[in-house]
């Protein structure tokens, strides 16, 4: 497992394809009336999860996940620990904190974007996003959407908390909205994924 540490305590793990992994008995439960789809991205996105608790904090990695108001998944009995877990066709983000809320988002480029959405999301850098080529602005748009998605996510306000009012430039890799931070994991991954943490 290849951890990336984003920040000291900070810890965040990627995965491709869904794992075979048996399972926490907990999580088939909770997704068992899922449909088959959602239920298997389900259980890929918890595994992740699981995995990297083992990894950074061995003692949480059996423990109850639950569900927050607006699906921000926590630890019942560590809430000292923050958790996030996202998924996209098939790509699969986790990340764990001590001591603060944490989000993470990951996302494949769209390439038929809709005009009306990156005016709302991208206030600077609109006209030369506008301007790049079809893939290369749908990448774009994807890093500057997943820095967003994070925070809202570490807010535990999923997208009742406007994750368009979230300021990411183009080119951006850092930032802070609220009293969160946030960064682009540009440099550890090939497709766009963002980590956002609660500010100490």
């Amino acid at each position: 497992m290849n951890v990336i540490e984003i920040e000291p305590d900070i810890w965040a793990v990627t995965r491709q394809g869904v794992t075979l992994a048996r399972g926490h008995p907990d999580d088939h439960a909770a997704a068992s009336g899922m449909v088959a789809w959602r239920a298997e991205e389900f259980l890929a996105g918890r595994a992740l999860l699981r995995e990297l608790l083992a990894e950074v904090v061995p003692q949480a990695a059996d423990g109850r996940v639950s569900l927050g108001p607006n699906g921000k998944p926590f630890l019942a009995d560590r809430p000292d620990i923050g958790v996030s877990v996202a998924h996209d066709e098939g790509h699969f983000a986790a990340c764990v904190s001590l001591g603060r809320a944490v989000g993470i988002d990951i996302q494949q480029p769209v390439r038929d974007l809709d005009a009306g959405v990156i005016r709302r999301c991208v206030r600077h850098g609109l006209e030369s996003l506008n301007l790049l080529p079809t893939d290369e602005r749908s990448l774009e748009f994807a890093w500057i959407w997943t820095a967003q998605e994070a925070c809202v996510k570490a807010e535990g306000s999923g997208l009742a908390g406007g994750p368009w009012t979230v300021d990411v430039g183009l080119k951006q890799t850092t930032g802070t909205w609220k009293g969160f931070e946030w960064r682009s994991l540009r440099e550890r991954s090939d497709t766009p994924l963002s980590c956002a943490w609660e500010v100490a």
